[in-house]
């Protein structure tokens, strides 16, 4: 059988650059991320979401017209199926909200990344420790599982690299740590979604937003598996592709 040679030649150089970029050219379209929906919000809505230009690390704007406005954070009526007190934090990881209880009826109520399947957790806990731009130490439990975990066993510094954000609120259960955090996160994409190994992740601007809020002692009430609320078809939120191997593992 003959074989069609590609070197050699004017003619032959040209066909080889052809068929490298056709190439490139039909991995770049397997690869392109899904196309996702378009929405528009309030200028007041796209301002909460501008850059943060006064921390340490500088942070990006949120994609938000690639959310939809569950996902953004807003005073909203508390759910019937959240009795809490005022001031307290309850995570519904089934519809992907974190509600921190007001007086009135009312709750501010934030977009959030949940656990994956195997790692999600539910419990009362009490914030311990708050933390700006906090270093990131992955669990021995993470380290054995993800070998990525282990190029960080000594730490990482903060930054937007880190996968704590900008901001973390630690969770303890009496005076264990239950080395589960409600944080911030660059990953814009995991906001919707079931990502995380168990921690819940806010939008920078949100997590630093709730920071300023609560303080150390603030309970924490995760809940677990439920029906979806009326109208809410979970359906996850795409805003961007992930960059940070790191921050697929918290």
């Amino acid at each position: 059988m003959s074989r069609l040679r590609l070197s050699g030649g004017p003619v032959g150089r040209l066909l080889a650059q052809t068929s490298v970029f056709g190439l490139a050219a039909l991995l770049a379209t397997c690869a392109s991320p899904r196309q996702t929906a378009s929405y528009s919000h309030s200028p007041a809505m796209v301002a909460m979401y501008a850059p943060v230009e006064t921390e340490p690390h500088r942070v990006p704007a949120v994609a938000v017209n690639r959310v939809d406005s569950r996902y953004l954070r807003q005073e909203v009526a508390t759910p019937a199926h959240i009795r809490a007190a005022p001031g307290t934090i309850v995570v519904d990881p089934t519809n992907r909200f974190l509600y921190l209880v007001e007086a009135g009826g009312k709750s501010m109520r934030y977009g959030i990344g949940v656990g994956k399947a195997g790692f999600s957790w539910t419990g009362t806990a009490v914030i311990k420790d708050k933390q700006e731009w906090p270093k990131w130490f992955p669990p021995k439990e993470m380290q054995a599982r993800d070998f990525r975990a282990r190029w960080y066993a000594d730490g990482m510094e903060g930054g937007l690299k880190n996968p704590l954000g900008a901001r973390a609120l630690y969770l303890y259960v009496g005076d264990k740590d239950t080395l589960y955090r409600l944080h911030g996160t660059s990953e814009q994409a995991s906001i919707g979604r079931a990502v995380s190994s168990g921690c819940i992740r806010l939008f920078n601007q949100d997590v630093i937003d709730l920071y300023n809020r609560v303080p150390i002692g603030t309970k924490v009430i995760v809940l677990g598996p439920q029906q979806p609320l009326p109208g809410d078809d979970n359906a996850p939120v795409q805003v961007g592709a992930a960059t940070n191997p790191a921050a697929n593992s918290i």
